[in-house]
């Protein structure tokens, strides 16, 4: 069946039974590939059969299919034709893991970042009207998602509405790791409520029947907020915010799902789908894990096992590792996470501490302003969180916490690029956005005991701190080049004259292959360790000027506001007599791919910062 499908709404053609033998075929599909090239596997295979329904229900690309985060898309992908892409999955210019508008008609927004498509479908919706157009919006949003304060300001503008606007709940139980709070228990009691359902469709339908009255009576009791109501109509919280709830809806019953959406069609004013899926559906490995499956490399199909087992500790290994002996000595210590407590390393210091670990849900500006809280509360909080979910947090790290100079630790994990997720996930702009604060300081190791000894550090400062680190295996190397973290000092590791490595954190490795590159060729060339980015260490770069006439700042962070511009002011504001070459990245966006591949097309691998670092010299 899989195979008829060469382009968007070929699926219509297909009988009941065909759809159910596509979905079978599907999930074979999805296995097969993502078992090479790594994936987001769990949440695809757990909407199968929802995104079935919604094709067949609706005519693509005239109405807009939005998908919170994207990473449940795969099947979307096929349904449109782009079955002979998936072997280019993840891979530099090929198919992203995500919707992508540049890359389908089909793909009606581009997501990446959760909570957002209830907004995004709001404005088609507005759009659309304005325009006298005709055309039906659909926002899927998971559970997992719902918990983010932008769903709720979404859903609170979309209850004005009088027009049409689909919103669907995929309802999980899960979004990355476990849900938590008030709006997890609220769904587990709805998805408990089918009996209420069954009650409140047989009253509606008996009133119905009675001549005049019915209809009235009807209407009565939909606006009414009575207990009784409270008690007998599940989706309270939605219907009580003038959104229609229609649900539970068996996720996985195509038929089903396909009658709902007729009927959600016909209501004019927005109107909420509660779905009930599987996340890791069809696939015993990913249903018994499904966080070990939500983004997992390549694995052998029969076991589930990965096959690139990891040999060398990560950088959020070695976080997670210090962080729980620090609290062994510090009672005030407290963990945050947003919804990533596995992802940040926090696993570990959630089991032996959970008293000290706080889960605030996908919630990045209420996980900064919280951290603000405890801090002010007199306890030292760490917010272990990805770079690019970090930005979230902007201006709650400028009002909430530089603002008053607490001591909160930020531990920015997934810094730099990050590879096969693309755009959305690089976290390639932190640099520039915490220098930008007052009051922060901003740190970045060269390998994994400078971690250490970086977190350390941090816990003792008495202000915010930012730690950034990477994705990956961390640096083992040169452990001997360890001196004491002082503040605002950077670390000299190999003093010659001419030219001047300005290395920042991760990027040390590569800094060291350019620098023994540049000695082949027979250059003198200077290492130095830059670790602090903020505050920077201005008499370093004064002395670096009196013996060299370049100074290449080798950073993976855009080049607008980065170290390399801090460098550049220093050497302005003193009139010295050196050159400054930024070695970061372009002010641009950076699409999915391998780091190396990645780094090469962007110009900081070692061998084009070599050329580049040779040209520059030569032009002194």
């Amino acid at each position: 069946m899989l195979e008829r499908i060469q382009k968007e709404n070929d699926i219509k053609d297909l009988n009941p039974e065909g759809l159910l033998k596509l979905s079978e075929e599907i999930r074979e599909f999805l296995i097969e590939k993502t078992s090479k090239s790594g994936g987001h596997l769990a949440s695809n295979l757990g909407v199968v059969e929802l995104t079935i329904a919604m094709h067949r229900a609706f005519e693509l690309p005239k109405d807009k299919i939005i998908w919170d985060v994207g990473h449940q898309s795969y099947t979307h992908k096929l349904l449109t034709g782009r079955k002979d892409q998936f072997d280019t999955l993840r891979k530099y210019g090929g198919m992203s893991g995500f919707p992508k508008r540049k890359e389908s008609d089909c793909d009606a927004f581009d997501t990446g970042h959760s909570s957002t498509s209830i907004s995004a479908g709001l404005g088609y919706v507005k759009a659309r009207d304005l325009k006298g157009e005709d055309y039906s919006v659909i926002s899927v949003i998971g559970d997992g998602s719902l918990t983010g304060g932008m769903a709720y300001e979404a859903l609170n503008n979309a209850a004005q509405l009088e027009t049409n606007f689909i919103i669907v709940l995929n309802d999980n139980h899960m979004s990355i790791s476990e849900n938590v709070g008030g709006m997890s228990r609220y769904l587990a009691g709805l998805r408990t409520a089918d009996f209420y359902t069954g009650l409140k469709k047989g009253v509606t339908k008996t009133l119905e029947r009675v001549p005049k009255v019915g209809e009235r009576m009807i209407s009565h009791i939909r606006k009414t907020k009575s207990s009784i109501k409270q008690l007998v109509v599940p989706g309270m919280f939605f219907e009580d915010m003038g959104i229609t709830y229609l649900g539970p809806i068996h996720g996985h019953d195509i038929g089903a799902l396909y009658k709902a959406f007729g009927e959600a069609k016909k209501i004019d004013g927005p109107v909420l789908l509660h779905v009930m899926t599987k996340k890791g559906k069809g696939y015993e490995p990913a249903e018994k894990a499904p966080d070990v499956f939500h983004g997992i490399g390549p694995f052998d199909v029969e076991t589930g096992r990965t096959l690139n087992d990891k040999k060398k500790d990560t950088y959020t290994d070695v976080f997670g590792k210090v962080l729980c002996d620090e609290a062994k000595k510090r009672d005030n210590l407290v963990a945050i996470t947003a919804a990533m407590a596995d992802g940040t390393g926090l696993s570990r210091f959630k089991k032996l501490y959970p008293d000290r670990f706080f889960d605030v849900g996908i919630a990045e500006e209420h996980g900064v302003t919280f951290a603000a809280g405890l801090a002010a509360g007199g306890m030292k909080p760490v917010f272990a969180v990805y770079s690019s979910f970090l930005q979230r947090g902007y201006d709650q790290m400028i009002h909430d916490v530089g603002l008053q100079n607490l001591p909160v630790v930020f531990a920015v994990d997934r810094a730099g690029l990050v590879g096969s997720d693309g755009e959305t996930h690089q976290g390639i702009f932190d640099l520039s956005y915490l220098s930008s604060i007052p009051n922060m300081t901003v740190l970045s190791p060269k390998h994994k005991w400078e971690l250490a000894d970086m977190l350390r550090f941090a816990l003792d400062h008495d202000g915010p701190v930012a730690v950034r680190y990477p994705r990956g295996s961390a640096f083992d190397e040169y452990q001997k080049c360890r001196e004491p973290v002082r503040f605002g000092k950077s670390e000299s590791i190999f003093e010659e004259r001419d030219i001047a490595l300005f290395s920042v954190g991760h990027m040390f490795e590569v800094a060291l292959k350019v620098r023994e590159r540049l000695k082949a060729e027979g250059f003198g060339c200077s290492l130095v360790n830059a670790r602090f980015i903020k505050p920077l260490d201005e008499e370093c770069i004064r002395g670096l000027s009196k013996n060299h006439r370049l100074i290449a700042v080798i950073e993976e962070n855009v080049a607008s506001g980065a170290c390399s511009q801090r460098v550049q002011e220093c050497v302005s504001s003193w009139n010295l007599p050196v050159k400054v070459l930024s070695c970061a990245l372009p002010d641009q966006y950076v699409e999915h791919g391998s780091v190396d591949v990645l780094r090469k097309e962007t110009g900081i691998d070692e061998e084009s910062l070599t050329y580049r670092i040779i040209e520059t010299y030569g032009e002194l």
